[in-house]
Protein backbone atom coordinates (compact mmCIF):
# COMPACT_ATOMS: atom_id res chain seq x y z
CA UNK A 1 0.00 0.00 0.00
CA UNK A 2 1.35 3.41 -1.01
CA UNK A 3 -0.23 6.55 0.44
CA UNK A 4 0.03 9.47 -1.99
CA UNK A 5 -1.15 13.05 -1.97
CA UNK A 6 -2.40 13.68 -5.52
CA UNK A 7 -3.32 11.91 -8.74
CA UNK A 8 0.02 11.44 -10.61
CA UNK A 9 2.19 11.04 -7.48
CA UNK A 10 1.73 7.28 -7.70
CA UNK A 11 3.58 7.23 -11.03
CA UNK A 12 6.73 9.14 -10.11
CA UNK A 13 8.00 7.71 -6.83
CA UNK A 14 6.32 4.31 -6.75
CA UNK A 15 5.21 3.56 -10.32
CA UNK A 16 8.05 1.10 -10.75
CA UNK A 17 7.56 -0.80 -7.50
CA UNK A 18 3.82 -0.95 -8.15
CA UNK A 19 4.29 -2.38 -11.66
CA UNK A 20 6.99 -4.77 -10.40
CA UNK A 21 4.78 -6.03 -7.57
CA UNK A 22 1.81 -6.48 -9.89
CA UNK A 23 3.97 -8.49 -12.32
CA UNK A 24 5.04 -10.72 -9.43
CA UNK A 25 1.45 -11.41 -8.35
CA UNK A 26 1.59 -9.21 -5.25
CA UNK A 27 -1.66 -7.41 -4.41
CA UNK A 28 -1.28 -3.63 -4.74
CA UNK A 29 -3.24 -0.82 -3.10
CA UNK A 30 -3.01 2.91 -3.82
CA UNK A 31 -4.46 5.47 -1.41
CA UNK A 32 -4.79 8.94 -2.97
CA UNK A 33 -5.55 11.60 -0.37
CA UNK A 34 -6.70 14.55 -2.51
CA UNK A 35 -8.59 15.25 -5.72
CA UNK A 36 -5.85 17.30 -7.41
CA UNK A 37 -8.11 20.31 -7.95
CA UNK A 38 -5.16 22.72 -7.63
CA UNK A 39 -3.49 21.25 -10.69
CA UNK A 40 -3.47 22.63 -14.21
CA UNK A 41 -6.71 23.16 -16.09
CA UNK A 42 -7.24 22.65 -19.84
CA UNK A 43 -4.56 24.39 -21.89
CA UNK A 44 -2.31 24.69 -18.85
CA UNK A 45 -4.52 27.20 -17.05
CA UNK A 46 -3.09 27.69 -13.57
CA UNK A 47 -4.93 27.86 -10.22
CA UNK A 48 -5.99 31.42 -9.49
CA UNK A 49 -6.60 32.27 -13.14
CA UNK A 50 -10.16 33.28 -13.96
CA UNK A 51 -10.54 30.34 -16.35
CA UNK A 52 -9.42 27.75 -13.77
CA UNK A 53 -12.33 25.54 -12.63
CA UNK A 54 -11.22 23.42 -9.65
CA UNK A 55 -14.24 21.10 -9.85
CA UNK A 56 -13.65 20.39 -13.52
CA UNK A 57 -9.94 19.81 -12.90
CA UNK A 58 -10.78 17.30 -10.17
CA UNK A 59 -13.03 15.37 -12.57
CA UNK A 60 -10.31 15.24 -15.23
CA UNK A 61 -7.70 14.10 -12.75
CA UNK A 62 -9.94 11.35 -11.43
CA UNK A 63 -10.12 9.90 -14.94
CA UNK A 64 -6.37 10.23 -15.38
CA UNK A 65 -5.78 8.42 -12.09
CA UNK A 66 -7.98 5.55 -13.24
CA UNK A 67 -5.99 5.23 -16.46
CA UNK A 68 -2.68 5.33 -14.61
CA UNK A 69 -3.88 2.67 -12.16
CA UNK A 70 -4.80 0.41 -15.06
CA UNK A 71 -1.36 0.85 -16.64
CA UNK A 72 0.36 -0.03 -13.36
CA UNK A 73 -1.88 -3.03 -12.76
CA UNK A 74 -3.16 -1.78 -9.40
CA UNK A 75 -5.65 -4.01 -7.65
CA UNK A 76 -7.29 -1.33 -5.53
CA UNK A 77 -7.46 2.48 -5.67
CA UNK A 78 -8.81 4.17 -2.55
CA UNK A 79 -9.54 7.90 -2.37
CA UNK A 80 -9.72 9.74 0.95
CA UNK A 81 -11.60 12.49 -0.90
CA UNK A 82 -9.99 15.65 0.46
CA UNK A 83 -9.44 18.78 -1.60
CA UNK A 84 -5.99 19.53 -2.96
CA UNK A 85 -4.37 22.18 -0.70
CA UNK A 86 -2.15 23.76 -3.34
CA UNK A 87 1.44 24.84 -2.74
CA UNK A 88 2.67 25.98 0.67
CA UNK A 89 1.38 29.45 1.51
CA UNK A 90 -1.52 29.48 -0.97
CA UNK A 91 -4.93 30.60 0.28
CA UNK A 92 -6.21 27.14 -0.65
CA UNK A 93 -4.23 25.72 2.32
CA UNK A 94 -6.98 27.09 4.57
CA UNK A 95 -9.97 26.24 2.42
CA UNK A 96 -12.71 24.02 3.88
CA UNK A 97 -12.01 20.40 3.05
CA UNK A 98 -8.38 21.03 2.07
CA UNK A 99 -6.23 18.11 3.20
CA UNK A 100 -3.74 20.42 4.95
CA UNK A 101 -6.64 21.95 6.89
CA UNK A 102 -8.20 18.69 8.14
CA UNK A 103 -7.21 17.47 11.63
CA UNK A 104 -4.57 14.75 11.32
CA UNK A 105 -6.40 12.42 13.72
CA UNK A 106 -9.53 12.56 11.58
CA UNK A 107 -7.74 11.68 8.34
CA UNK A 108 -5.63 9.08 10.15
CA UNK A 109 -8.73 7.26 11.35
CA UNK A 110 -9.93 6.93 7.75
CA UNK A 111 -6.54 5.67 6.62
CA UNK A 112 -6.25 3.23 9.53
CA UNK A 113 -9.61 1.78 8.51
CA UNK A 114 -8.30 1.20 4.98
CA UNK A 115 -5.15 -0.40 6.34
CA UNK A 116 -7.20 -2.79 8.44
CA UNK A 117 -9.38 -3.60 5.44
CA UNK A 118 -6.45 -4.38 3.11
CA UNK A 119 -3.81 -5.45 5.68
CA UNK A 120 -0.76 -4.65 3.54
CA UNK A 121 2.56 -6.27 4.41
CA UNK A 122 4.33 -3.11 3.24
CA UNK A 123 3.23 0.52 3.66
CA UNK A 124 4.92 3.39 1.78
CA UNK A 125 4.53 7.16 1.93
CA UNK A 126 6.79 10.23 1.71
CA UNK A 127 9.54 11.35 4.07
CA UNK A 128 8.72 13.85 6.83
CA UNK A 129 9.32 16.83 4.51
CA UNK A 130 6.99 15.39 1.89
CA UNK A 131 10.04 14.99 -0.41
CA UNK A 132 10.09 18.71 -1.25
CA UNK A 133 7.88 20.53 1.24
CA UNK A 134 4.48 20.30 -0.44
CA UNK A 135 1.80 20.63 2.27
CA UNK A 136 -0.26 17.68 1.03
CA UNK A 137 2.82 15.46 0.89
CA UNK A 138 3.80 16.47 4.41
CA UNK A 139 0.23 15.82 5.53
CA UNK A 140 0.25 12.39 3.89
CA UNK A 141 3.34 11.54 5.94
CA UNK A 142 1.76 12.85 9.16
CA UNK A 143 -1.50 11.06 8.54
CA UNK A 144 0.26 7.78 7.73
CA UNK A 145 2.35 8.00 10.91
CA UNK A 146 -0.76 8.80 12.95
CA UNK A 147 -2.72 5.94 11.38
CA UNK A 148 0.10 3.53 12.23
CA UNK A 149 0.18 4.87 15.78
CA UNK A 150 -3.56 4.26 16.07
CA UNK A 151 -3.09 0.69 14.88
CA UNK A 152 -0.22 0.11 17.30
CA UNK A 153 -2.27 1.46 20.20
CA UNK A 154 -5.11 -0.90 19.28
CA UNK A 155 -2.71 -3.80 19.68
CA UNK A 156 -3.92 -5.83 16.72
CA UNK A 157 -2.69 -6.17 13.16
CA UNK A 158 0.32 -4.07 12.07
CA UNK A 159 2.29 -4.02 8.78
CA UNK A 160 5.58 -5.90 8.63
CA UNK A 161 7.47 -3.07 6.92
CA UNK A 162 7.05 0.71 6.55
CA UNK A 163 9.02 2.94 4.18
CA UNK A 164 9.48 6.63 3.41
CA UNK A 165 9.86 7.34 -0.33
CA UNK A 166 12.45 9.99 -1.16
CA UNK A 167 15.05 10.68 -3.88
CA UNK A 168 18.78 10.67 -3.02
CA UNK A 169 20.74 13.91 -2.94
CA UNK A 170 22.86 12.57 -5.78
CA UNK A 171 19.83 12.66 -8.06
CA UNK A 172 19.41 16.40 -7.56
CA UNK A 173 22.55 17.06 -9.65
CA UNK A 174 21.19 14.83 -12.43
CA UNK A 175 17.94 16.79 -12.48
CA UNK A 176 19.88 20.02 -12.66
CA UNK A 177 21.78 18.77 -15.69
CA UNK A 178 18.55 17.72 -17.38
CA UNK A 179 16.92 21.07 -16.67
CA UNK A 180 19.85 22.86 -18.26
CA UNK A 181 19.45 20.67 -21.32
CA UNK A 182 15.67 20.60 -21.68
CA UNK A 183 14.19 23.30 -19.43
CA UNK A 184 12.90 26.78 -20.19
CA UNK A 185 15.10 29.79 -19.47
CA UNK A 186 13.10 30.42 -16.30
CA UNK A 187 13.57 26.81 -15.16
CA UNK A 188 17.29 26.99 -15.90
CA UNK A 189 17.62 30.13 -13.80
CA UNK A 190 15.72 28.47 -10.96
CA UNK A 191 17.93 25.40 -10.99
CA UNK A 192 21.09 27.51 -10.98
CA UNK A 193 19.80 29.36 -7.92
CA UNK A 194 18.76 26.13 -6.24
CA UNK A 195 22.11 24.44 -6.85
CA UNK A 196 24.00 27.41 -5.42
CA UNK A 197 21.80 27.29 -2.32
CA UNK A 198 22.24 23.51 -2.16
CA UNK A 199 26.04 23.79 -2.23
CA UNK A 200 25.97 26.42 0.50
CA UNK A 201 23.64 24.34 2.68
CA UNK A 202 25.78 21.23 2.33
CA UNK A 203 28.90 23.23 3.18
CA UNK A 204 27.16 24.31 6.39
CA UNK A 205 26.15 20.71 7.14
CA UNK A 206 22.44 21.48 6.69
CA UNK A 207 19.65 19.42 5.19
CA UNK A 208 18.52 20.11 1.64
CA UNK A 209 14.88 21.08 0.98
CA UNK A 210 14.38 18.02 -1.22
CA UNK A 211 15.28 14.37 -0.80
CA UNK A 212 17.51 12.56 1.68
CA UNK A 213 21.27 11.91 1.88
CA UNK A 214 22.23 8.82 -0.11
CA UNK A 215 23.56 7.04 2.98
CA UNK A 216 20.21 7.40 4.79
CA UNK A 217 18.33 5.54 2.07
CA UNK A 218 18.14 1.85 2.90
CA UNK A 219 16.35 0.45 -0.11
CA UNK A 220 17.23 0.92 -3.79
CA UNK A 221 14.84 -0.91 -6.10
CA UNK A 222 15.84 -1.38 -9.75
CA UNK A 223 12.63 -0.91 -11.74
CA UNK A 224 14.15 -0.38 -15.20
CA UNK A 225 12.29 -3.42 -16.54
CA UNK A 226 9.03 -1.60 -15.77
CA UNK A 227 10.08 1.86 -17.02
CA UNK A 228 7.71 1.75 -19.98
CA UNK A 229 4.75 1.18 -17.64
CA UNK A 230 5.98 3.91 -15.32
CA UNK A 231 6.40 6.27 -18.29
CA UNK A 232 2.93 5.41 -19.61
CA UNK A 233 1.37 5.88 -16.16
CA UNK A 234 2.87 9.36 -15.94
CA UNK A 235 1.69 10.06 -19.49
CA UNK A 236 -1.85 9.16 -18.39
CA UNK A 237 -1.79 12.42 -16.40
CA UNK A 238 -1.65 14.44 -19.60
CA UNK A 239 -3.35 17.52 -18.13
CA UNK A 240 -0.42 18.31 -15.83
CA UNK A 241 2.51 20.29 -17.18
CA UNK A 242 4.77 19.24 -14.29
CA UNK A 243 5.32 15.89 -15.97
CA UNK A 244 6.06 17.38 -19.40
CA UNK A 245 9.83 17.61 -18.96
CA UNK A 246 10.11 14.01 -17.72
CA UNK A 247 7.99 12.75 -20.61
CA UNK A 248 10.03 14.90 -22.99
CA UNK A 249 13.08 12.82 -22.11
CA UNK A 250 11.69 9.83 -24.00
CA UNK A 251 11.60 6.36 -22.49
CA UNK A 252 15.34 5.68 -22.77
CA UNK A 253 16.49 8.77 -20.87
CA UNK A 254 13.51 8.51 -18.53
CA UNK A 255 14.73 5.02 -17.62
CA UNK A 256 18.20 6.32 -16.81
CA UNK A 257 16.77 9.01 -14.54
CA UNK A 258 13.80 7.18 -13.03
CA UNK A 259 14.82 3.53 -13.24
CA UNK A 260 15.71 3.15 -9.55
CA UNK A 261 13.24 4.02 -6.79
CA UNK A 262 14.66 4.77 -3.36
CA UNK A 263 13.28 4.46 0.16
CA UNK A 264 14.20 4.78 3.81
CA UNK A 265 13.03 1.83 5.90
CA UNK A 266 11.23 3.13 8.99
CA UNK A 267 9.86 -0.12 10.45
CA UNK A 268 10.74 -3.77 9.93
CA UNK A 269 9.79 -7.06 11.60
CA UNK A 270 11.58 -9.35 9.13
CA UNK A 271 15.20 -8.79 10.08
CA UNK A 272 16.14 -8.33 6.42
CA UNK A 273 19.61 -6.73 6.20
CA UNK A 274 20.10 -3.30 4.66
CA UNK A 275 20.80 -2.05 2.10
CA UNK A 276 17.90 -3.79 0.41
CA UNK A 277 17.11 -4.21 -3.27
CA UNK A 278 13.40 -4.89 -2.79
CA UNK A 279 10.56 -3.72 -0.54
CA UNK A 280 9.64 -7.35 0.09
CA UNK A 281 13.04 -8.56 1.27
CA UNK A 282 12.43 -10.81 4.27
CA UNK A 283 8.82 -11.45 3.27
CA UNK A 284 9.29 -13.81 0.34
Amino acid sequence: MAVHAHPDDEATGTGGVFAKAAAEGIRTVLVTCTDGRCGDGPGGVKPGDAEHDPEAVAVVRKGELERSAKVLGLDHVERLGYHDSGMMGWDTNKAPGAFWNVPVAESAASLAELMLRHRPDVVVTYDSNGVYGHPDHIQAYRVTVAALEQLKAAGGWYPAKVYWSSPPYSQMKQWGDLTREFGTEEEKAEVEKYEAEMDQALARGERLPMGLPDDELTTWVDVKAWSQQKFDALAAHASQSDSAMMLGLGVERFTVMMGVETFQRAHDTTGAPVPEADLFDGLR
